[in-house]
């Protein structure tokens, strides 16, 4: 599993301890509500365990994203494409720690990087509930535009912000 840094952030593989960071983001409505919506417990231990078993099968997939400084996870960040996905998307989510910092826009870019310079992706996209205006702002910064939007099947319409492609 590849780890990536940016001057603020390390980017590594989730770990059993990170559970209780994941756990609490997807309890809160507010918090996971554009990310597939609360959750048990439970349930996202299986999200978790999903997300990790992505590397395993795409040889890609979503970061734990920490900061240097104190070495708090303060989200997740990366490429993810799982079955039924039309194309591979750079998504991100934060804590509310995590939030208000650079921090989405920083490891996305170094996730983009990633996927154009290692795996070779030419084109990239972020799928963004239509009412997310933080996430499309990150999106916009990274000089990704609006180009449509989709039916994300059970996840419902989402806008398709195209990222530029690889320089």
């Amino acid at each position: 599993m590849v780890e990536l840094e940016t001057e603020r952030l390390r980017m590594r593989q989730w770990r059993e301890e990170d559970f209780d960071v994941y756990a609490g983001f997807f309890a809160d409505e507010a918090a996971a509500r554009f990310v597939g919506g609360a959750m048990s417990r439970e349930t996202a231990w299986r999200n978790m365990a999903a997300t990790v078993g992505h590397w395993v099968l795409r040889g890609y997939g979503l970061w734990a994203v920490e900061e240097k400084a104190s070495g708090a996870v303060v989200g997740s960040i990366g490429l993810w494409k799982p079955e039924a996905w039309p194309e591979l998307e750079v998504g991100y989510w934060l804590t509310e720690a995590g939030q208000g910092k650079g921090y989405a826009t920083e490891a996305a870019t170094r996730a983009r990087a990633y996927a154009y310079e290692v795996l070779g992706a030419t084109t990239l996209v972020s799928y963004i509930h239509p009412n997310n205006e933080p996430s499309k702002r990150v999106a916009e910064r990274m000089g990704a535009v609006l180009d449509g939007i989709i039916e994300l099947g059970e996840n419902g319409p989402h806008c398709v912000y195209r990222h530029p492609g690889p320089e």
